[in-house]
């Protein structure tokens, strides 16, 4: 379970609306911006607190070089980001690329949060605030570190002053600029209120440093936020207490699409502590107490009448036939077409088919869904563990109904995301509805264990049918990849869909490079998708779409490979000649995986490749399975290429997450539905892996430097088929339907 703390996840961009309130102008065209605005360097000056509804860039101040470095005198650097934290170290590797072209003493660093009032108040000077689908960093590297080098030659042109020398005579290494002609130095932090009063430098003619000259950036240095995690100073949004603070707990339909038809606040009203009971929405209950746990026993005991409506003939069997239907269903579904597969397969020597699935999963984050929110008067803010604190600005800004400029949202450490806090924003309309019976008073909403397991926005669930064609010596002729699955975009961006198809949802299969290509060429290739929603609301979730889709192409290409009686390696490389970078990870873990070498007795080995968030990925697994069908992980080595690194002890640290992750995912974890409802509401029902189950893991970090892709995703599309494919070769069973323990296969 710490896993879920401190490995990332993916999120949207998008926002969905939760309310039926008409959406303002306003914030419709803020929603956009934070979904689609790039951003640039924008030198700035700005207090470094957050308030309440600050509408106005602050003034000057002696301590900010500009709107990225702020230093101070005894020469602390304090870097300022907008991303959030959830674990993935964001925040660290962000400000040692700041630190890095601004060349000052990385033990002075620390970091400071703006809010996002006050990135609005200066027309979103520091970008987009929103951290999910791994792009953190390699979103944001540019302009960050344009920001740090403007610093630097800001405080380099004030040290001159002074001197009275050329700016080309002096010198800078951990922030002491030195004059060598005349041995005079001066710290950053003596000359950072001069510096401040300085017109910065153009961005775009700024030169950044070569990543093979970097000294803070690229190295293992230690989390800046870690001390506070370790000591329990660290206040995540569960934690936080607030003068006058109420708590709110809440209850939704148990099926989704029902609705709530009344209550009897009678009954709770009198109980210790409650303050009272509160429609949050045509399906959401919430009780108000001074204490949560007084407010949560009060629900307990709360009368509701529910009506569950037609969903509530649905279950997992339903759903299932549902999507075994798209599998066979007539259409226009394909997305992408390369020559005649369904003619070339079945004109083949051989042909080779498999259906596989995939289930529903919980994020599971330890910290549940949660915030604290204050209406006061005209204004409007809250504390947020959230992924994306512009769309939580959005929200709260419309579901108050007061303007964007008129909220402010404080972003604080996330308890896990993996990409339940970013568009949905659920639990914002959920707090501020119950805010507005409560002027003036915070009011902090925490979600129960129960409530978050079953009402979130769960990994999809689906199908994929594969098909391929052998000739007589082997050789692929065709390929064709069905997936009948549930859409993220219905439900969080439809205007995504375009004439009924959902790019997103094949995720890994595409044709262009630089995102999540696939990184074979076959001699033709067939990839459709059918769209099959349910009630059942669906989101992203840890590696997306990319997890699925890397079990379903690549167990598929292994039992190709044993059909066409081709050793695994050897038969992925020669569909890869056209991918050069796929390749060199596949031929890095080989090597590093001891590929071709004899096992212990009983061990087996697989090894899976794949695309995802930009980066390419590659696994070897060794495992055994004993007569009772435990399985053994004993050893798991990855190849990863994400362009750069900007600290390689997080990024190996990310791919020991995602072992962890993707072992519950393929093993244990089940979101299954009966009557309508999630029967899984709490840990003992929804086991996760443990500890003791992970793997030993290697790492190999192969860094071209010619791009920039993610870290937190891209390996968890690779955990999964490794390890299939190594309990394939242990069994001579390939295992298709997840999870493993359905059948019998649990974890050692």
């Amino acid at each position: 379970m710490t896993n879920r703390i401190s490995k990332s996840l993916g999120a949207t961009r998008n926002v969905k609306r939760l309310s039926n309130a008409p959406l303002h102008p306003a914030r419709r065209q803020f929603l956009i911006g934070t979904a689609t605005v790039g951003a640039g360097l924008a030198l700035g000056l700005m207090n470094s607190r957050p308030a309440l509804a600050q509408t106005t860039a602050p003034a000057l101040t002696a301590d900010e070089v500009n709107l990225w470095v702020v230093i101070k005198p005894d020469d602390t650097v304090v870097i300022r980001i907008v991303r959030s934290e959830m674990g993935q170290g964001t925040r660290t590797g962000l400000a040692q690329l700041v630190a890095e072209e601004l060349d000052c003493d990385w033990k002075k660093v620390t970091y400071e949060a703006p809010s996002a009032g006050q990135n609005l108040a200066r027309k979103r000077a520091w970008g987009a605030m929103a951290t999910g689908g791994s792009r953190g960093i390699r979103d944001s590297h540019d302009y960050v570190r344009r920001g740090g080098a403007a610093a630097r030659l800001m405080l380099l042109q004030a040290a001159a002053e002074q001197f009275k020398v050329p700016v080309s005579e002096l010198m800078v290494s951990q922030g002491v600029i030195t004059h060598a002609q005349t041995k005079r130095t001066v710290s950053y932090g003596k000359v950072a209120d001069a510096a401040a009063k300085l017109t910065p430098p153009e961005a775009k003619s700024i030169v950044l440093k070569k990543p093979q000259d970097w000294k803070i950036a690229g190295t293992a240095v230690a989390r800046l936020d870690s001390a506070d995690k370790v000591n329990g100073a660290k206040v995540f949004s569960i934690d936080l207490r607030l003068p006058g603070m109420l708590c709110a707990a809440v209850k939704s339909c148990p099926v989704f699409g029902g609705k709530l038809v009344g209550f009897d606040e009678s009954k709770v009203k009198a109980m210790r502590g409650v303050k009272g009971v509160v429609k949050v929405n045509d399906s959401t209950v919430a009780v108000v107490a001074d204490t949560w746990w007084r407010a949560k026993n009060a629900l307990d005991n709360l009368p509701i009448d529910w009506d569950l409506g037609p969903n509530a003939k649905v279950s997992s069997t339903t759903i299932a036939a549902a999507l075994k239907d798209g599998l066979g269903a007539e259409g226009d579904y394909w997305q992408r077409k390369e020559g005649d597969a369904l003619a070339a397969i079945k004109a083949s020597a051989k042909t080779v088919e498999a259906v596989y699935s995939s289930q529903y999963l919980a994020h599971a984050t330890m910290e549940p869904m949660n915030c604290v929110v204050q209406l006061s008067g005209d204004r409007a803010y809250a504390w947020v563990p959230t992924q994306n604190a512009e769309a939580s600005m959005a929200a709260l800004s419309e579901a108050s109904g007061l303007p964007l400029a008129n909220c402010d949202i404080k972003t604080m450490d996330l308890g896990g995301g993996l990409g339940r806090r970013g568009g949905t924003q659920d639990f914002m309309h959920h707090a501020v509805a119950i805010a507005k019976q409560y002027p003036n008073i915070p009011i902090k909403m925490v979600w129960s264990r129960e409530e978050d397991m079953t009402h979130d926005f769960f990994r999809p669930i689906s199908m994929a049918k594969m098909s391929a064609g052998l000739d007589d010596k082997g050789n692929l002729t065709g390929f064709h990849i069905r997936v009948s699955g549930q859409s993220i975009n219905a439900y969080l961006n439809p205007s995504a869909i375009k004439n009924n198809k959902d790019v997103r949802q094949l995720q890994g299969f595409y044709d262009a490079p630089g995102d999540a290509q696939l990184g074979y060429t076959f001699p033709s290739l067939l990839t459709e998708y059918v769209m099959r929603n349910s009630h059942v609301p669906v989101g992203p979730w840890r590696g997306v779409n990319t997890n699925q889709n890397g079990i379903y192409m690549e167990c598929f290409i292994e039992e190709c490979a044993r059909a066409a009686s081709r050793d695994s390696l050897a038969f992925r490389r020669d569909l890869m000649k056209n991918h050069p970078k796929h390749l060199a990870v596949l031929d890095a873990v080989a090597q590093k995986g001891d590929w071709g070498k004899p096992l212990p007795a009983g061990q087996h080995r697989g090894i899976a490749q794949f695309m995802g968030y930009g980066s390419y990925s590659a696994a070897t697994a060794e495992v055994s399975v004993s007569p009772s069908g435990q399985v053994k992980v004993h050893r798991m080595v990855f190849a990863l290429n994400s362009g750069h690194f900007v600290n390689p002890s997080q990024v190996k640290a990310q791919i020991e997450g995602s072992v962890v992750m993707a072992l519950s995912a393929i093993f244990n974890e089940d979101i299954t539905i009966e009557n309508g409802q999630v029967k899984e509401n709490n840990y003992h029902s929804y086991p996760l892996a443990k500890l003791k189950d992970t793997p030993k893991v290697e790492c190999v970090l192969v860094p071209s430097y010619d791009f920039w892709g993610g870290v937190g995703e891209p390996t968890i599309c690779v955990v999964g088929p490794a390890v299939l494919n190594a309990i394939f070769a242990a069994t001579g069973k390939p295992a298709r339907d997840l999870p493993l323990r359905k059948h019998g296969l649990t974890l050692a």
